[in-house]
Order: C-alpha cells, then sequence, then structure tokens
C-alpha cells in the first residue's frame, strides 16, 4: 500500500546537507517529535547516498505569520526510494526524466541551493500542488500565497518572469483557478532547463553519483 522509503546510514557527525541547508536563522536546529502532526518526516536519499529524518515544522509555531516562514511550506526533501544508477544516469540524458523523479528534483534542487536559485524549484512544486487542489477556497489561499512568495516584487524569492506571463497571472488571479500559473511555471521549466540543468549535469554533485568511485577522495 505505502512505498517503502529508503533508509540508508546518516553519516556520522550529523544530517546531509539537503537536511542543514535550509535551517532558518533564530530557529532552533533541533527537531520536534513526530507525535505532533501525521507524516511529519520525510525519509529523504540525498547526493550523498545517505538519508536523515527530517522533521516538519509545526504550523502553529509562533513565527509563522511572517513571510520568510510562510514560504517554508514545503519541505525540505521529497520522499523517495533511493534511485539505481541506472536512473540517475537517465537524468543526464533528459530533464524531463529528471523532473518526473522525485529522488531527481531533491539532487537538482540541492544543486539549485548551491547557485542561489532553489526558489525556481519551489515554484514549481508549489503550482505542481495548486493543480491538485479542487476545493475553491484552498485554491484561493494557495494562489495568493504563491504569488506573495514568488510573483511579488516585494518577496525575497521572487521568480524571473516576463511581463507578459505576469500581466497573464495579474488577470488569472481576479479568480484563481488550479491552473493560475501554468504560463508562468512552464517558463520557470525552461529556464531550469536551459540555464541550470547544464550545468546541473557538469557539477561534482551530479558526476558523483554517475561515478560513485570519484567520492573515495573526498570520504578519506
Amino acid at each position: 500500500m505505502m512505498d517503502i522509503l529508503y533508509t540508508g546510514p546518516v553519516p556520522a557527525g550529523g544530517e546531509s546537507p539537503m537536511a542543514v541547508s535550509e535551517v532558518s536563522p533564530g530557529r532552533p536546529g533541533s527537531t520536534q517529535p513526530t507525535s505532533q502532526r501525521p507524516n511529519t518526516c520525510c525519509f529523504c536519499w540525498c547526493c550523498c547516498c545517505s538519508c536523515s529524518c527530517l522533521t516538519v515544522r509545526n504550523e502553529e509555531d509562533r513565527s509563522r505569520k511572517s513571510l520568510e516562514t510562510r514560504m517554508e511550506t514545503i519541505p525540505n526533501c521529497e520522499a523517495c526510494t533511493k534511485p539505481t544508477l541506472e536512473e540517475m544516469k537517465m537524468w543526464g540524458q533528459s530533464f524531463d526524466k529528471l523532473m518526473k523523479n522525485p529522488a531527481g528534483r531533491n539532487v537538482f534542487r540541492e544543486f539549485l541551493r548551491t547557485e542561489y536559485s532553489e526558489e525556481n524549484m519551489l515554484f514549481w512544486l508549489a503550482c505542481e500542488d495548486l493543480k491538485q487542489e479542487m476545493n475553491k477556497t484552498t485554491v484561493e489561499e494557495k494562489a495568493r500565497m504563491i504569488y506573495e512568495d514568488y510573483i511579488s516584487i516585494l518577496s525575497p524569492k521572487e521568480v524571473s518572469l516576463d511581463s507578459r506571463v505576469r500581466e497573464v497571472i495579474n488577470r488569472k488571479m481576479q479568480d484563481p483557478s488550479p491552473h493560475t500559473f501554468e504560463d508562468a511555471q512552464l517558463q520557470i521549466y525552461t529556464l531550469m532547463h536551459r540555464d541550470s540543468y547544464p550545468r546541473f549535469l557538469n557539477s561534482s554533485i551530479y558526476r558523483s553519483l554517475v561515478h560513485p568511485g570519484s567520492r573515495t577522495s573526498s570520504e578519506s
């Protein structure tokens, strides 16, 4: 019924890079008990082939009202099974295959963090989540949050969109639907494909996955 998540060994000395990189300033780094809400942790496979338990932050936290914490609605990484070497090599052949694979998205997202452009993936994931929503009130609320978090020029995580797409979004925001950001999502997808993806394929993050022996020097 449920997918079995990969729960490989955690490196001695701490969490994986994915778990550490998004801890907000001023917020305690310790995880909260998993009993506070269902599905509070996701076991993520990361680029060093290790896993750590990420505890989703309590939504009743007193800091939730700030803009920065409002953008933390997407987990640090998606739950996924450990990919095979063959699957990882396929990521290098097709950006679509990379983006359709949860483990692939996790690794690519880790790379985007190193380039300070993770907001592109966060926006894309938020749009995918919105497309699954059926309740009109929830659609309107999520659309408003996406606009404030990624479209507004006042947001520190504003994504790069042209004026035509922004005009389309502004019109659609008068009556939001699950597809309000479809044009913007496609533009950001294309941007990641053309701009970030080629560098990802040449990065040490990806090359260490498809050529496992290259990690030995860094591990010693």
